[in-house]
């Protein structure tokens, strides 16, 4: 099946896989789809694993430098979907998450918690965002 010309896959330059069937970034011409992102598959992630504030500011740092490499700032996000493995953790995720926006700017936003993040990670964070 040949791919719609209005809708584009890239690859995070920042990050370090994407050896599953999916791929990084989709944009259809209106939206912007990032997959979810855990800090086990960025440079120097596996590092902070079970620190829920690095992994969070390591997650942000790359979905923050993946929409910038397509032009897009922060800003932009319109909503966020947010898997962490203890739920008991939200505040210091929370404290970390808020500093890459806008006070008052917030996306619409679903956290769960959820067990067996990949690689070992804590935090997994998905976002869209309108082009």
């Amino acid at each position: 099946m040949a791919e719609r010309s209005d809708i584009r896959r890239l690859a995070f330059p920042s990050l370090q896989t994407a050896d599953g069937p999916f791929t990084h970034l989709v944009l259809d011409g209106t939206y912007a789809f990032v997959s979810g992102v855990v800090a086990s598959d960025v440079p120097g992630g596996p590092a902070v694993l079970g620190d829920i504030t690095r992994e969070t500011e390591v997650v942000m740092t790359a979905i923050r430098d993946g929409l910038a490499h397509v032009g897009l700032a922060m800003d932009r996000i319109v909503r966020v979907d947010v898997h962490i493995t203890d739920i008991g953790h939200m505040a210091e995720l929370d404290r970390a998450y808020a500093r890459y926006f806008s006070t008052g700017a917030f996306p619409a936003r679903t956290t769960t918690q959820s067990g067996g993040l990949a690689g070992g990670s804590n935090v997994e964070i998905t976002v869209m965002a309108r082009l």
